[in-house]
Protein backbone atom coordinates (compact mmCIF):
# COMPACT_ATOMS: atom_id res chain seq x y z
CA UNK A 1 0.00 0.00 0.00
CA UNK A 2 1.28 3.41 -1.27
CA UNK A 3 0.62 6.73 1.29
CA UNK A 4 1.37 10.07 -0.65
CA UNK A 5 2.71 12.48 1.85
CA UNK A 6 -0.50 14.74 1.41
CA UNK A 7 -2.24 11.95 2.59
CA UNK A 8 -0.05 11.38 5.93
CA UNK A 9 -0.59 15.27 6.47
CA UNK A 10 -3.81 15.28 6.01
CA UNK A 11 -4.23 12.15 8.39
CA UNK A 12 -2.45 13.61 10.98
CA UNK A 13 -3.95 17.16 10.91
CA UNK A 14 -7.77 15.39 11.08
CA UNK A 15 -6.38 13.26 14.46
CA UNK A 16 -4.77 16.57 15.88
CA UNK A 17 -8.23 18.66 14.86
CA UNK A 18 -10.12 15.59 16.22
CA UNK A 19 -8.87 14.86 19.40
CA UNK A 20 -8.66 19.01 20.30
CA UNK A 21 -12.09 19.00 19.58
CA UNK A 22 -12.74 16.38 21.89
CA UNK A 23 -10.50 18.39 24.47
CA UNK A 24 -12.33 21.57 23.86
CA UNK A 25 -15.91 19.97 24.45
CA UNK A 26 -14.88 18.44 27.65
CA UNK A 27 -13.45 22.15 28.46
CA UNK A 28 -16.43 23.31 28.31
CA UNK A 29 -18.78 20.91 29.89
CA UNK A 30 -16.55 21.26 32.63
CA UNK A 31 -16.83 24.98 32.42
CA UNK A 32 -20.88 24.81 32.00
CA UNK A 33 -21.30 22.14 34.70
CA UNK A 34 -23.96 20.54 31.87
CA UNK A 35 -23.44 17.26 29.96
CA UNK A 36 -25.63 18.53 26.99
CA UNK A 37 -24.22 21.56 25.59
CA UNK A 38 -26.76 20.86 22.40
CA UNK A 39 -29.37 18.89 21.11
CA UNK A 40 -27.08 16.70 19.42
CA UNK A 41 -25.19 15.29 22.48
CA UNK A 42 -28.32 13.24 23.40
CA UNK A 43 -31.35 14.32 21.35
CA UNK A 44 -33.38 11.98 23.46
CA UNK A 45 -32.70 13.85 26.64
CA UNK A 46 -32.54 17.67 25.23
CA UNK A 47 -36.88 16.73 23.90
CA UNK A 48 -37.07 15.70 27.58
CA UNK A 49 -35.26 18.36 29.39
CA UNK A 50 -36.95 21.14 27.00
CA UNK A 51 -40.82 19.58 28.02
CA UNK A 52 -39.31 19.84 31.95
CA UNK A 53 -38.01 23.27 31.28
CA UNK A 54 -41.75 24.09 30.39
CA UNK A 55 -43.13 22.30 33.51
CA UNK A 56 -40.87 24.65 35.05
CA UNK A 57 -42.20 28.13 33.72
CA UNK A 58 -45.80 27.11 34.81
CA UNK A 59 -44.44 25.69 38.35
CA UNK A 60 -42.52 29.23 38.74
CA UNK A 61 -46.31 31.07 37.91
CA UNK A 62 -48.10 28.78 40.08
CA UNK A 63 -45.52 30.00 42.65
CA UNK A 64 -46.42 33.84 41.84
CA UNK A 65 -49.84 33.19 41.69
CA UNK A 66 -49.89 31.39 45.00
CA UNK A 67 -47.99 34.90 46.27
CA UNK A 68 -50.65 36.80 45.30
CA UNK A 69 -53.85 34.80 46.01
CA UNK A 70 -51.80 34.54 49.70
CA UNK A 71 -51.52 38.30 49.82
CA UNK A 72 -55.23 39.55 48.85
CA UNK A 73 -56.45 36.91 50.84
CA UNK A 74 -54.95 38.11 53.89
CA UNK A 75 -55.87 41.44 53.08
CA UNK A 76 -59.31 41.15 52.90
CA UNK A 77 -59.30 39.01 56.02
CA UNK A 78 -57.74 41.67 58.23
CA UNK A 79 -60.21 44.34 56.62
CA UNK A 80 -63.06 42.33 57.46
CA UNK A 81 -61.47 41.39 61.16
CA UNK A 82 -61.71 45.51 61.58
CA UNK A 83 -65.68 45.19 60.00
CA UNK A 84 -66.78 42.89 62.52
CA UNK A 85 -64.88 45.16 65.12
CA UNK A 86 -66.54 47.87 64.38
CA UNK A 87 -70.19 46.06 63.84
CA UNK A 88 -69.41 45.04 67.35
CA UNK A 89 -68.98 48.36 69.26
CA UNK A 90 -71.93 49.58 66.86
CA UNK A 91 -74.44 47.14 68.31
CA UNK A 92 -72.73 48.16 71.66
CA UNK A 93 -73.61 51.47 71.47
CA UNK A 94 -77.37 50.61 70.33
CA UNK A 95 -78.11 48.53 72.96
CA UNK A 96 -76.45 51.33 75.23
CA UNK A 97 -78.53 53.72 73.71
CA UNK A 98 -81.36 51.29 74.40
CA UNK A 99 -81.08 52.92 78.26
CA UNK A 100 -84.20 54.57 79.62
CA UNK A 101 -82.23 56.84 81.42
CA UNK A 102 -80.07 57.62 78.71
CA UNK A 103 -80.63 61.32 78.64
CA UNK A 104 -80.36 63.85 75.28
CA UNK A 105 -76.60 64.46 75.69
CA UNK A 106 -75.63 60.96 76.73
CA UNK A 107 -77.50 59.81 72.47
CA UNK A 108 -75.83 63.03 70.99
CA UNK A 109 -72.69 61.52 72.38
CA UNK A 110 -73.48 58.05 71.16
CA UNK A 111 -74.69 59.26 67.59
CA UNK A 112 -71.27 61.27 67.43
CA UNK A 113 -69.41 58.19 67.93
CA UNK A 114 -71.50 56.55 65.53
CA UNK A 115 -70.85 58.82 63.04
CA UNK A 116 -66.79 58.38 63.30
CA UNK A 117 -67.96 54.07 63.15
CA UNK A 118 -69.72 54.88 60.24
CA UNK A 119 -67.04 56.93 58.00
CA UNK A 120 -64.72 54.04 59.24
CA UNK A 121 -66.65 51.63 58.25
CA UNK A 122 -67.37 53.14 55.02
CA UNK A 123 -63.53 53.25 54.04
CA UNK A 124 -62.90 49.89 54.78
CA UNK A 125 -65.63 48.87 52.38
CA UNK A 126 -63.59 50.95 49.63
CA UNK A 127 -60.34 49.05 50.80
CA UNK A 128 -57.23 48.76 47.74
CA UNK A 129 -54.76 46.13 47.63
CA UNK A 130 -51.19 47.05 47.15
CA UNK A 131 -51.76 46.94 43.23
CA UNK A 132 -54.53 49.71 43.70
CA UNK A 133 -57.34 47.49 43.44
CA UNK A 134 -60.85 47.57 45.03
CA UNK A 135 -60.74 44.76 47.61
CA UNK A 136 -64.56 44.51 47.24
CA UNK A 137 -65.70 45.96 43.61
CA UNK A 138 -66.17 42.25 42.04
CA UNK A 139 -64.55 42.15 38.34
CA UNK A 140 -64.73 45.99 38.48
CA UNK A 141 -61.45 46.32 40.58
CA UNK A 142 -60.90 50.28 39.44
CA UNK A 143 -63.88 51.59 40.55
CA UNK A 144 -64.78 52.31 44.23
CA UNK A 145 -67.70 49.91 44.84
CA UNK A 146 -69.38 52.01 47.21
CA UNK A 147 -70.98 55.85 47.06
CA UNK A 148 -72.42 58.37 49.01
CA UNK A 149 -75.40 59.62 48.02
CA UNK A 150 -76.69 63.24 48.20
CA UNK A 151 -79.24 61.74 50.85
CA UNK A 152 -76.74 59.99 53.10
CA UNK A 153 -77.97 56.35 51.46
CA UNK A 154 -74.95 54.44 50.25
CA UNK A 155 -74.99 52.77 46.86
CA UNK A 156 -73.03 49.81 45.77
CA UNK A 157 -71.14 50.54 42.08
CA UNK A 158 -69.07 47.35 41.65
CA UNK A 159 -70.52 43.90 40.59
CA UNK A 160 -71.23 40.45 41.26
CA UNK A 161 -68.40 38.92 40.26
CA UNK A 162 -65.42 37.07 41.91
CA UNK A 163 -62.20 36.78 40.64
CA UNK A 164 -60.00 33.76 40.35
CA UNK A 165 -56.59 32.42 39.65
CA UNK A 166 -54.93 29.34 39.00
CA UNK A 167 -52.80 27.97 41.07
CA UNK A 168 -52.05 24.21 39.93
CA UNK A 169 -52.70 22.77 36.67
CA UNK A 170 -56.47 21.71 37.31
CA UNK A 171 -56.58 24.03 40.40
CA UNK A 172 -58.34 27.55 40.98
CA UNK A 173 -58.87 29.88 44.11
CA UNK A 174 -60.91 33.00 44.59
CA UNK A 175 -58.76 35.75 45.53
CA UNK A 176 -61.84 38.46 46.74
CA UNK A 177 -65.71 38.68 46.77
CA UNK A 178 -67.87 41.00 46.00
CA UNK A 179 -68.81 44.02 48.34
CA UNK A 180 -72.89 43.22 47.31
CA UNK A 181 -73.42 39.88 48.64
CA UNK A 182 -71.15 40.74 51.41
CA UNK A 183 -72.07 44.22 52.83
CA UNK A 184 -75.49 44.86 50.88
CA UNK A 185 -77.62 41.90 50.30
CA UNK A 186 -77.70 41.42 54.01
CA UNK A 187 -81.17 39.82 55.76
CA UNK A 188 -83.52 42.98 56.81
CA UNK A 189 -85.92 41.94 59.40
CA UNK A 190 -87.55 45.09 58.79
CA UNK A 191 -88.74 44.04 55.56
CA UNK A 192 -92.49 45.02 56.42
CA UNK A 193 -94.15 48.18 56.04
CA UNK A 194 -96.61 49.38 58.99
CA UNK A 195 -99.07 51.97 59.17
CA UNK A 196 -102.45 53.02 61.62
CA UNK A 197 -105.49 53.57 59.54
CA UNK A 198 -106.00 57.55 58.78
CA UNK A 199 -109.08 57.40 60.26
CA UNK A 200 -108.55 55.33 63.65
CA UNK A 201 -110.41 57.34 66.93
CA UNK A 202 -107.91 55.60 69.43
CA UNK A 203 -104.50 56.73 70.54
CA UNK A 204 -103.30 53.21 69.11
CA UNK A 205 -100.16 52.89 67.54
CA UNK A 206 -98.42 50.28 65.50
CA UNK A 207 -94.66 49.85 65.92
CA UNK A 208 -92.04 48.73 63.07
CA UNK A 209 -92.62 45.17 62.03
CA UNK A 210 -90.37 42.52 62.33
CA UNK A 211 -89.80 39.40 60.96
CA UNK A 212 -89.16 36.62 63.70
CA UNK A 213 -89.71 33.69 61.41
CA UNK A 214 -88.24 33.71 57.72
CA UNK A 215 -89.89 30.39 56.53
CA UNK A 216 -92.95 31.48 58.01
CA UNK A 217 -93.47 34.79 56.65
CA UNK A 218 -92.18 33.29 52.91
CA UNK A 219 -95.01 30.76 53.10
CA UNK A 220 -97.74 32.40 54.54
CA UNK A 221 -97.32 36.17 54.82
CA UNK A 222 -95.55 37.21 51.58
CA UNK A 223 -98.28 35.87 49.15
CA UNK A 224 -100.95 37.50 50.57
CA UNK A 225 -99.26 40.79 50.14
CA UNK A 226 -100.69 42.58 52.45
CA UNK A 227 -103.43 42.29 55.94
CA UNK A 228 -104.97 44.48 58.35
CA UNK A 229 -105.86 44.36 62.13
CA UNK A 230 -108.76 45.57 63.15
CA UNK A 231 -109.81 46.22 66.45
CA UNK A 232 -112.93 44.12 67.65
CA UNK A 233 -116.25 45.97 69.06
CA UNK A 234 -115.17 45.91 72.75
CA UNK A 235 -111.61 46.71 72.31
CA UNK A 236 -110.28 43.72 73.88
CA UNK A 237 -109.62 41.54 70.98
CA UNK A 238 -108.51 42.11 67.17
CA UNK A 239 -108.88 40.13 64.06
CA UNK A 240 -106.53 39.67 61.01
CA UNK A 241 -108.05 40.31 57.48
CA UNK A 242 -106.73 40.31 54.25
CA UNK A 243 -105.66 42.82 51.84
CA UNK A 244 -109.35 43.34 50.87
CA UNK A 245 -110.73 43.45 54.53
CA UNK A 246 -112.38 39.67 54.19
CA UNK A 247 -111.29 37.72 57.53
CA UNK A 248 -108.79 35.07 56.81
CA UNK A 249 -110.11 31.37 56.28
CA UNK A 250 -109.75 29.84 59.21
CA UNK A 251 -110.34 32.85 60.86
CA UNK A 252 -107.16 34.32 63.29
CA UNK A 253 -108.23 36.19 66.17
CA UNK A 254 -106.85 37.19 69.53
CA UNK A 255 -106.81 39.42 72.48
CA UNK A 256 -104.67 42.25 73.01
CA UNK A 257 -102.69 41.67 76.46
CA UNK A 258 -99.99 43.70 77.31
CA UNK A 259 -96.40 43.17 77.50
CA UNK A 260 -94.25 44.15 79.99
CA UNK A 261 -93.55 47.47 78.45
CA UNK A 262 -97.60 47.83 78.43
CA UNK A 263 -97.69 47.54 74.44
CA UNK A 264 -99.34 44.66 73.19
CA UNK A 265 -97.46 42.14 70.53
CA UNK A 266 -99.36 40.81 67.43
CA UNK A 267 -97.78 37.84 65.95
CA UNK A 268 -98.96 36.67 62.16
CA UNK A 269 -97.48 34.77 59.48
CA UNK A 270 -93.48 35.14 61.02
CA UNK A 271 -94.01 38.70 61.50
CA UNK A 272 -94.37 40.28 65.23
CA UNK A 273 -95.69 44.20 65.77
CA UNK A 274 -96.00 45.74 69.15
CA UNK A 275 -99.99 47.98 69.35
CA UNK A 276 -98.83 50.77 71.81
CA UNK A 277 -101.45 53.01 73.04
CA UNK A 278 -105.01 52.66 73.70
CA UNK A 279 -106.71 51.36 70.58
CA UNK A 280 -110.58 52.12 69.85
CA UNK A 281 -113.12 49.65 68.45
CA UNK A 282 -112.73 49.16 64.66
CA UNK A 283 -109.52 50.86 64.34
CA UNK A 284 -107.19 49.44 61.70
CA UNK A 285 -103.39 48.62 61.17
CA UNK A 286 -101.34 47.58 58.23
CA UNK A 287 -98.86 45.54 58.00
CA UNK A 288 -97.60 44.91 54.05
CA UNK A 289 -94.65 43.86 51.84
CA UNK A 290 -91.94 46.05 52.11
CA UNK A 291 -91.19 48.79 49.58
CA UNK A 292 -87.91 49.78 48.39
CA UNK A 293 -87.15 51.60 51.95
CA UNK A 294 -87.77 48.14 53.86
CA UNK A 295 -86.90 45.95 51.41
CA UNK A 296 -85.79 42.24 51.69
CA UNK A 297 -82.39 43.05 52.04
CA UNK A 298 -80.48 46.20 53.86
CA UNK A 299 -77.04 46.99 53.54
CA UNK A 300 -75.06 47.23 56.54
CA UNK A 301 -74.00 51.13 55.83
CA UNK A 302 -77.15 52.06 55.54
CA UNK A 303 -78.13 50.40 58.91
CA UNK A 304 -75.87 52.13 60.76
CA UNK A 305 -77.35 55.41 59.41
CA UNK A 306 -80.47 54.52 60.17
CA UNK A 307 -79.60 54.29 63.78
CA UNK A 308 -77.20 57.21 63.61
CA UNK A 309 -80.45 58.85 61.80
CA UNK A 310 -82.52 57.77 65.01
CA UNK A 311 -80.49 58.77 68.27
CA UNK A 312 -80.09 62.49 66.17
CA UNK A 313 -83.30 63.10 65.54
CA UNK A 314 -85.57 61.66 68.31
CA UNK A 315 -86.32 63.22 71.63
CA UNK A 316 -87.69 62.56 75.04
CA UNK A 317 -91.00 62.37 73.88
CA UNK A 318 -93.32 59.43 73.83
CA UNK A 319 -93.35 58.96 70.50
CA UNK A 320 -89.61 59.56 70.35
CA UNK A 321 -88.75 57.09 72.86
CA UNK A 322 -91.43 54.84 71.39
CA UNK A 323 -89.33 55.34 67.50
CA UNK A 324 -85.78 54.85 69.19
CA UNK A 325 -87.24 51.45 70.76
CA UNK A 326 -87.87 50.27 67.52
CA UNK A 327 -85.38 51.15 65.56
CA UNK A 328 -82.86 49.79 68.13
CA UNK A 329 -84.64 46.24 68.28
CA UNK A 330 -84.00 46.34 64.42
CA UNK A 331 -80.58 47.06 64.37
CA UNK A 332 -79.45 45.18 66.59
CA UNK A 333 -80.86 42.22 64.33
CA UNK A 334 -79.84 43.35 61.18
CA UNK A 335 -76.42 44.49 62.66
CA UNK A 336 -76.34 40.65 63.92
CA UNK A 337 -77.18 39.19 60.50
CA UNK A 338 -74.06 41.63 58.89
CA UNK A 339 -71.99 39.96 61.22
CA UNK A 340 -72.98 36.57 61.14
CA UNK A 341 -72.64 36.95 56.93
CA UNK A 342 -68.90 38.20 57.48
CA UNK A 343 -68.17 35.12 59.64
CA UNK A 344 -69.67 32.95 56.74
CA UNK A 345 -67.38 34.86 54.69
CA UNK A 346 -64.28 34.59 57.29
CA UNK A 347 -65.04 30.98 57.32
CA UNK A 348 -64.33 30.56 53.58
CA UNK A 349 -61.51 32.86 53.33
CA UNK A 350 -59.37 30.68 55.97
CA UNK A 351 -60.58 27.22 53.82
CA UNK A 352 -59.28 29.10 50.81
CA UNK A 353 -55.97 29.92 52.47
CA UNK A 354 -55.88 26.32 53.64
CA UNK A 355 -56.29 25.31 49.98
CA UNK A 356 -53.60 27.72 49.20
CA UNK A 357 -51.02 26.32 51.53
CA UNK A 358 -51.95 22.55 50.07
CA UNK A 359 -51.15 24.16 46.55
CA UNK A 360 -47.78 25.32 47.82
CA UNK A 361 -46.78 22.08 49.85
CA UNK A 362 -47.77 20.64 46.13
CA UNK A 363 -45.88 23.23 43.91
CA UNK A 364 -42.51 22.96 46.27
CA UNK A 365 -42.76 19.20 45.91
CA UNK A 366 -43.11 19.06 42.05
CA UNK A 367 -40.71 21.69 41.74
CA UNK A 368 -38.41 19.57 43.46
CA UNK A 369 -39.01 16.73 41.49
CA UNK A 370 -38.41 18.49 38.63
CA UNK A 371 -35.25 20.20 39.25
CA UNK A 372 -34.39 16.78 40.48
CA UNK A 373 -35.13 15.09 37.10
CA UNK A 374 -33.45 17.98 34.85
CA UNK A 375 -30.14 17.76 37.11
CA UNK A 376 -30.04 13.82 36.71
CA UNK A 377 -30.35 14.43 32.68
CA UNK A 378 -28.03 17.70 32.11
CA UNK A 379 -25.74 18.25 34.99
CA UNK A 380 -22.18 17.15 34.54
CA UNK A 381 -20.22 14.40 36.35
CA UNK A 382 -17.16 16.10 37.40
CA UNK A 383 -14.87 13.01 38.39
CA UNK A 384 -15.97 11.19 35.10
CA UNK A 385 -15.48 14.05 32.97
CA UNK A 386 -12.13 15.18 34.47
CA UNK A 387 -10.79 11.87 33.97
CA UNK A 388 -11.75 11.87 30.65
CA UNK A 389 -10.30 15.16 30.10
CA UNK A 390 -7.27 14.41 31.01
CA UNK A 391 -7.35 11.02 28.91
CA UNK A 392 -8.30 13.28 25.64
CA UNK A 393 -5.07 15.76 26.72
CA UNK A 394 -2.64 12.49 26.43
CA UNK A 395 -4.04 11.21 23.42
CA UNK A 396 -3.81 15.07 21.68
CA UNK A 397 -0.48 15.33 23.03
CA UNK A 398 0.65 11.91 21.57
CA UNK A 399 -1.64 12.99 18.08
CA UNK A 400 0.81 16.36 18.04
CA UNK A 401 3.77 14.51 18.95
CA UNK A 402 3.09 11.74 16.17
CA UNK A 403 2.08 14.20 13.66
CA UNK A 404 6.18 16.05 14.31
CA UNK A 405 7.51 12.53 13.65
CA UNK A 406 5.35 11.81 10.71
CA UNK A 407 5.81 15.26 9.39
CA UNK A 408 10.01 14.37 9.04
CA UNK A 409 9.77 11.51 7.33
CA UNK A 410 10.92 12.01 4.11
CA UNK A 411 13.00 10.45 0.77
CA UNK A 412 15.24 13.16 0.37
CA UNK A 413 16.93 12.15 3.74
CA UNK A 414 18.31 9.28 2.47
CA UNK A 415 19.58 10.90 -0.73
CA UNK A 416 23.45 10.94 -0.68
Amino acid sequence: MRISTIQAFNTGIRGIQDNYSAVTRTQEQITSGKRILSPADDPVASVRLLQLGQEASKLAQYKDNLTAATNSLTQEEAVLNSVNNILQRVREIALEAGNGALDASGREALAQELAERENELYGLLNSQNARGEYLFGGYQSDTQPFVKNPDGSYSYAGDEGQRSIQIGSAKMVAINDNGKELFVDVGNVNRVDTAAGAGNAGSGRISLGVVENKGRYDSEFYPQGSVSIVISDDAAGYEIRDAAGAPLDPPVTGTLEPNAAGGHEIRYGGVVVTLDGEPAAGDEFTISVGTADNSEKRGVLDTVRLLRDTLENTDDSPEGKLQRRDMLAISVQNLDNAMNQVLGVQTSLGARLNVIESAQLENDEATLINTTVQSGLEDLDYAEALSRLSMESIVLQAAQQSFVKVSGLSLFNFLR
